[in-house]
């Protein structure tokens, strides 16, 4: 028996923000320029890679996606009234306890629709994702023309965005990563399918069976 988990809108922003953000990543550093002295354009299909006009407007379309996804998920999860994935109070500790569980040390906590290291995560990822949009959005205004900005602010932007971005990778990295675990894998369908195994929610989100934390 399957319980569905996810609303098909849900799982397209899921994914354009994948993508987008995979692009965005790609784009990104291809302009410090490094794909050119590392041999990446070698790579068959690559060639172009090192071309900084082709990567600038992938990087602005991209952008584009990225953010028009981020301001739809925000809006749709509110007017829906739907805060599920935001943290709660306790949710460090039973992150921790969560952690160790999934390495066989200890008893995983009872969790609603979201586990509490989800949450943790969400808040993470998500005001680094802000942190990289409102950067973005800072330098790319530069760029028109329109405004004059204090050289030492666009300074500063650049490097809280570059160092922002790196942290957004690693982040994708470990998200991606955790689901090489036994106890993660079956949420994989659920991100394409929108539904999960219930015997896998009753062992892991019996409180979000229960009605909890819809």
């Amino acid at each position: 028996m399957k319980r569905v988990r996810h609303s098909l809108a849900v799982r397209l922003t899921h994914w354009l923000i994948a993508f987008s953000g995979i692009l965005l990543l790609f784009s990104g550093f291809g302009q410090m320029p490094m794909y050119a002295r590392y041999n990446v354009v070698k790579i068959p299909g690559l060639a172009w890679s090192s071309d900084y006009a082709l990567t600038l407007i992938l990087h602005y379309v991209s952008a584009a996606v990225f953010t028009a996804v981020v301001v739809f998920h925000l809006v749709y999860h509110l007017r829906r009234e739907e805060f599920a994935i935001l943290p709660k109070r306790g949710d460090l500790g039973e992150s921790v306890r969560g952690v160790l569980a999934m390495f066989g040390l200890g008893q995983e906590p009872e969790n609603e629709k979201f586990q509490a290291k989800q949450r943790v995560i969400y808040a993470i990822i998500g005001s680094t994702t802000l942190v990289l949009i409102g950067t973005g959005l800072l330098k790319s205004y530069k760029n028109l023309g329109a405004i004059i900005i204090d050289p030492m602010i666009l300074q500063w932007t650049a490097y809280i965005h570059t160092i922002f971005g790196m942290i957004f990778m690693l982040l994708l990295i470990a998200h991606v990563a955790a689901l090489l675990f036994k106890s993660h894998r079956p949420l994989i369908p659920s991100m394409i399918t929108g539904k999960i195994d219930r015997q896998y929610a009753e062992h892991h989100h019996s409180r979000w069976l229960d009605g909890e934390g819809k």
